[in-house]
């Protein structure tokens, strides 16, 4: 049993726990988790799956992805803005991702918001709250890996006061987290500091 500390797979390799469950899981934080993320159609893509992962497990969205960027026309925010409520009906019908109707309008509604920014606004805004990484404690164990964090709640209220919906502050840590805003793999995972 883990005392939450970094462990070794099949591999030999030291990784957080959690990637240790599945090879999808593996790629992910090998390959992507805790890796910074630029740009708006990017940005706008993780705030969506981490919107819809709200209540189900990560694992459940990571397969589903290309299903999501399928149904959302890649997550291009220009397109999704001028989905119809035939596109939202169709959505609804679609096996390829999770068909909940509030996560679908508000998928919608935040493109259309979205779509009425400048370019790279919402880039500036979500790394904007990236804390200093001088000022954060490197996680030994998961238990030392925060849920919320001041950052985290103050992005999400930033994100709701400009009209996005379902995102909290748990939803904007796991967006940081998984946007590289914050590097929480633990301090002897193999990707801790990788380059990227």
């Amino acid at each position: 049993m883990s005392d939450g500390t970094a462990l070794a797979g099949p591999d030999g390799v030291p990784r957080c726990p959690w990637a240790l469950s599945t090879e999808d899981y593996v790629a992910y934080h090998d390959e992507e988790w805790g890796r910074p993320v630029h740009g708006d159609d990017a940005l706008y893509e993780r705030l969506c799956l981490e919107a819809f992962q709200s209540g189900l497990s990560w694992i459940t969205i990571l397969r589903r992805r290309e299903g999501f960027r399928a149904a959302f026309s890649g997550f291009r925010i220009a397109d999704v803005a001028a989905f119809t409520e035939a596109d939202k009906e169709r959505l609804l019908a679609d096996p390829g991702i999770i068909r909940n109707r509030a996560k679908i309008e508000a998928t919608v509604a935040n493109a259309r918001v979205l779509a009425e920014w400048s370019p790279d606004d919402l880039d500036a805004l979500i790394w904007s709250h990236a804390p200093d990484p001088a000022t954060r404690q490197v996680p030994k164990t998961l238990a030392d890996v925060p849920a919320v964090t001041p950052e985290s709640t103050a992005l999400a209220k930033a994100l709701k006061k400009q009209g996005i919906r379902f995102v909290g502050p748990t939803t904007a840590y796991a967006l940081m987290q998984a946007c590289g805003l914050v590097d929480d793999h633990l301090e002897t995972c193999v990707a801790r500091g990788a380059p990227l």
